[in-house]
């Protein structure tokens, strides 16, 4: 495969504002896409934002700031996708992934790498939909893209080592650091992270404690968020959607069962940060 160039970003959400500054931000050209005008400009706004707080730091120049805008493209246009590596970063359901992904293969070279950024879809199930699908593997970036280090590189059973390789070296002239897995329910992040989301719930639940004393005492412990806090961040609807995922793919275990006191947080749209509202009040 040729040496990347061009990283295309499909979804103008947090996570994919997130990776297309990081990809810009390493050099690279970057193309973000979303079929929402409005959420170009809502990601573009906010890598400014992200650029002027590391100016403020005195991290980049302003000079560097208009250099890492100039190699970000924002476009509504599908047939823009052109690139040497593509990662979505779209809603998470396994058919818009797919019908994207053979999209893209259409309008690109036979060696794209098509990357996503599932958290938690077998990365074996969207490929088997894709006409190329050893072209597919997951790139598990971790939110606020920009700041967290790990990558989780996931090779589905069909993925070709070449477009590993890819993705491993990809990371780290991101300045990420990869790890590489094999597809495998919530992966390893989520899957272990199950746990810390699921076990804080249930004691709120049985009214053991309350959210804030189990969020300080997980801090007070070594962990940089508490439980709650980090559903909050990474909103109430995507950690529960991943919940859910999880759970039915390892047949309904008990153990991981999706807290009903997270559920009714979603079924009233107090989804954290985003919302204003969720664990704790913004």
């Amino acid at each position: 495969m040729n040496q990347v160039k061009t990283i295309c970003v499909c979804g103008a959400g947090t996570m994919g504002s997130g990776i297309a500054q990081v990809a810009a931000q390493s050099g690279f050209n970057a193309i973000q896409y979303d079929l929402s005008e409005a959420m170009l400009e809502k990601s573009k706004a906010g890598i400014e934002k992200n650029l002027d707080f590391l100016i403020s730091k005195q991290k980049i120049t302003a000079d560097q700031k208009q250099e890492i805008l100039s190699k970000i493209i924002f476009t509504t246009k599908v047939e823009d996708c052109k690139a040497d590596v593509i990662i979505e970063a779209i809603i998470e359901n396994k058919q818009a992934k797919t019908d994207l992904f053979n999209k893209l293969a259409e309008i690109n070279d036979a060696n794209v790498v098509l990357a996503t950024n599932t958290s938690s879809i077998s990365v074996t199930e969207i490929a088997a939909g894709v006409n190329v699908p050893e072209n597919v593997a997951g790139m598990h970036f971790f939110n606020p893209a920009p700041l967290m280090k790990l990558v989780e590189v996931v090779k589905g059973e069909q993925t070709k080592q070449e477009v590993m390789d890819v993705l491993v070296d990809l990371s780290k002239k991101m300045g990420k650091t990869p790890v590489v897995c094999k597809d495998a329910p919530g992966f390893i992040v989520n899957r272990v992270a199950r746990h810390y989301y699921l076990e804080g719930m249930k004691l709120v639940e049985m009214g053991l404690a309350d959210v804030s004393t189990i969020d300080a005492v997980m801090e007070a412990s070594g962990f940089k968020m508490g439980p709650f806090k980090l559903m909050d961040l990474i909103g109430m609807d995507i950690n529960y959607g991943v919940s859910n995922i999880v759970w039915e793919a390892l047949d309904k275990p008990k153990r991981l069962t999706p807290s009903p006191v997270q559920k009714a947080k979603v079924d009233a749209g107090e989804l954290g940060r985003k919302t204003g509202k969720g664990f704790y009040q913004y």
